[in-house]
């Protein structure tokens, strides 16, 4: 019964035409015309031949295939498929954009990962590959940002390949300077014609805003229009010791790395949209501040499921057609008998 249940017909309706052959023998009204006849001088053979036993049988098995290649054919004129298993679709929670800075100074090694240092742009791509693998339910984009601001994966599902354009996007693709009203402007353009409330973006930059064509306080009151919230993130430590001139301590000097970072700007534009702004000095806390975005931003769309459906018609209409090339061809093996009989009459 399960296998029934799983099969069912676009055009059942089709079913109908089945009995056509039937109607048509029964009700069609016979030809009452005469035909001039023609004379066969070896018809009496044929009409011995086709009268013997094994010729009979022959003649109701070649009618048993044409029987199964009519139904074989409304079959496939139903439109057969098969229904596979419930498969559970995610959440669909949040439309989520990330626009990561990837100005010159996002090189700046200043953040450590286990014991060795490494710069900016590296400790984001790790921590933020986790952070995306964890998005299921999620539809996710991905801006990169510097001089200029472009999507560099749109909102998908696909959270793979989301991660793969983060790990392939290098410094400098987008220039050397931070233009951070026009990554928001840009996620806004992305995000207010999508459907539902539940619209984020995460900003994270590691200065101030030295380019584009918006100013980040009017896209920030533009984005609180369009219902979009904006959670800032200034990356960055706050010390970085540079070793003297032959490569030790002698010489070494302490400096605050992100004496560039614009605060006060990335915690006006949380404010202003009803996010938050964080800091992370280092790889724990961002890995943090994306625990934390789980619970301000929860997930409250139940989930769905739905039951994919693959296409059969092709079997029973590819049997009707082998089955039809066998009786073709069997039709055709009687004409030498036919022909070689003519010849000795």
């Amino acid at each position: 019964m399960l296998m029934f249940e799983q099969l069912g017909f676009d055009y059942p309706w089709a079913a109908l035409f089945a009995p056509l052959p039937l109607l048509i023998f029964f009700l069609w009204p016979r030809a009452r015309q005469q035909q001039a006849a023609l004379y066969v001088p070896f018809y009496r053979e044929i009409a011995a031949n086709e009268t013997t036993a094994p010729r009979r049988v022959q003649k109701r098995g070649r009618l048993a295939l044409l029987i199964i290649c009519w139904v074989l054919l409304i079959a496939a004129a139903c439109g057969p498929h098969w229904i596979g298993d419930e498969i559970a679709l995610p959440a669909s929670g949040r439309d989520l954009m990330l626009a990561v800075d990837l100005s010159g100074s996002m090189k700046i090694p200043d953040m450590v990962i286990g014991d060795e240092r490494v710069q900016r742009i590296v400790a984001i791509k790790t921590v933020v590959n986790d952070f995306i693998k964890q998005r299921q339910g999620d539809r996710l984009g991905l801006i990169v940002f510097g001089t200029n601001a472009y999507v560099q994966a749109p909102l998908t599902f696909d959270l793979n390949t989301v991660g793969k354009f983060l790990n392939e996007s290098q410094i400098g693709f987008a220039g050397e300077e931070t233009a951070i009203g026009d990554a928001i402007g840009l996620a806004i353009k992305r995000l207010r014609d999508r459907p539902g409330d539940r619209h984020v973006l995460v900003l994270l930059t590691d200065g101030a805003n030295t380019s584009g064509n918006v100013l980040p306080a009017a896209a920030a009151k533009l984005a609180t229009e369009n219902q979009i919230t904006i959670y800032t993130v200034g990356i960055g430590a706050e010390e970085l010791i540079i070793p003297g001139p032959f490569g030790g301590n002698f010489g070494a000097r302490r400096v605050n790395p992100s004496q560039d970072l614009d605060e006060e700007l990335l915690q006006s534009i949380a404010d202003t949209t009803g996010g938050r702004y964080f800091r992370a000095r280092n790889p724990e806390e961002l890995a943090g501040i994306y625990a934390l975005l789980d619970e301000l931003e929860p997930i409250v769309d139940k989930s769905q499921t739905y039951r994919p459906q693959s296409s059969l018609f092709y079997w029973p209409l590819g049997v009707a057609f082998l089955l039809s090339m066998a009786i073709s061809i069997r039709a055709w093996s009687w004409r030498p008998f036919i022909s070689t009989r003519a010849a000795t009459s």
